[in-house]
């Protein structure tokens, strides 16, 4: 079963991304990989598909890491319906909300009384 999934390049500290086709079972670094459809810089956001050669690989039946299936939306490769999106928000479940500090009941300033001689 083939994967198209993210393998990394670039120096140390500043990685880019190619868009690879590879067996799924291997790791991503040392799979043989049979295509390169693609590149993503995730400092500048950019990214280059191939679409057709992409979207040849997913009507065959390569599975797309979640990531590369947002890249493939983003450039306009139409994904089979058997592809999963994710709709996650960014926005986090927050435990114990009450004992947040903006939902903490407000403490009334007291003033001193200086205190007469």
């Amino acid at each position: 079963m083939l994967a198209i999934r993210l393998q990394r390049i670039g120096r140390k500290g500043y990685p880019v991304y190619r868009v690879a086709v590879q067996e799924a079972q291997r790791h991503p670094s040392s799979g043989r990989v049979v295509a390169y459809v693609g590149s993503y810089n995730p400092h500048t956001k950019q990214s280059s598909i191939q679409t057709e050669d992409a979207q040849k690989y997913l009507d065959n039946g390569a599975q797309p890491s979640p990531r590369v299936v947002k890249l493939l939306k983003d450039a306009g490769v139409k994904l089979p319906d058997w592809v999963k999106t994710s709709d996650v928000s960014k926005q986090k479940s927050i435990k114990n909300s009450d004992k947040l500090r903006k939902n903490q009941p407000k403490e009334e300033a007291v003033e001193e009384v200086p205190a007469e001689a």
